[in-house]
């Protein structure tokens, strides 16, 4: 049922090779055909269902993993790689140039292409992802609302069902569509199948979409040591401490602080779009910390160096 649902909803008129990668998990089981039945031309690799995962980590994060759909993408010239994790339920993107895609922009694809068809939508973020969905054109354009919450899979799918969002995007990978696009949970086969829309109705390739977005410099996701005992506390502090910047208007890189988001940590966005995260870790002692600019990549680090002095005090 699940997959007849998928396919019979789904039909694309253009031709769409891609790779499918696995990595042995249970994805595929459903993937490939799924894929197929909606009518992608499909190579496989490492379908085939094996508990003992011989090739690699079936994790659309690991570098291997990346490697090797990176590597298929470009000797079978494919329109897309996916690489599904261990349960299907996330999904890893590499373009037709075997470029690794990260996941807060591949949302943002997705939202855009939704938008043009459901129009006041809303959509759901964690607060890990890229800027660039508060001011997109053509998110605004088509009246859509995007909602910077909580990390972590349970808070965002719950979000994207409270507020009836049309779909949820989890910077590690976990999407949520609701109806009529979904049933509301992460399911990496069915962001796959939104890739593919995405593909057919804008027709262009995958690295041309990509290279529309806006230029972003991203810090990876850095994990400052934090007692467990003591992060929140630490995080609380820094609320108000930041909080305190933007009341004294004191400059960060020469920008004043224009918002400031609490739901999760702190994250601060200056006047140009430029943002820094502060967030205690869910699951680890530590924290989180991510940077961004759509400015330049000495702006992105001197956040960086803003925050660091903050916790260096702290």
């Amino acid at each position: 049922i699940y997959k007849d649902d998928l396919i019979n909803k789904n039909k694309i008129k253009k031709k769409i090779k891609a790779v499918v990668a696995c990595g042995n998990g249970t994805a595929g089981i459903f993937a490939p055909d799924i894929l197929r039945g909606i009518g992608c031309d499909v190579i496989e690799l490492d379908c085939k269902l094996d508990w003992t995962f011989p090739k690699y980590n079936p994790n659309p994060e690991d570098l291997e993993m990346l490697h090797e759909i990176s590597k298929s993408v470009k000797i079978n010239n494919a329109d897309i790689g996916f690489g599904f994790d261990g349960d299907g339920d996330r999904v890893g993107v590499i373009d037709n140039k075997g470029n690794e895609i990260y996941s807060d922009k591949i949302g943002l694809l997705i939202a855009r292409n939704l938008s043009t068809t459901h129009k006041n939508s809303k959509f759901v973020v964690d607060v890990k992802s890229t800027g660039l969905y508060s001011k997109d054109k053509i998110l605004l354009k088509n009246n859509c609302e995007t909602i910077y919450w909580k990390t972590g899979h349970s808070h965002i799918k719950r979000k994207v069902n409270t507020e009836k969002a049309l779909a949820g995007f989890e910077k590690s990978g976990h999407f949520f569509f609701n109806q009529p696009l979904g049933y509301g949970y992460d399911d990496g086969i069915n962001s796959a199948i939104q890739i593919c829309h995405l593909l057919e109705n804008q027709n262009k390739k995958m690295n041309e979409l990509v290279n529309e977005l806006p230029k972003t410099f991203q810090t990876i996701t850095m994990a400052p040591y934090c007692k467990d005992e003591e992060k929140y506390e630490v995080v609380e502090q820094l609320v108000k401490e930041i909080e305190k910047i933007k009341a004294d208007k004191i400059k960060i890189d020469g920008l004043n602080i224009e918002s400031i988001l609490t739901v999760n940590g702190v994250r601060f966005t200056l006047s140009d779009g430029s943002w820094g995260l502060i967030r205690a870790s869910s699951n680890k002692p530590s924290l989180v910390v991510v940077t961004e600019s759509p400015t330049s990549e000495e702006r992105m680090k001197n956040i960086f160096k803003f925050i660091d002095n903050l916790l260096q005090k702290t």
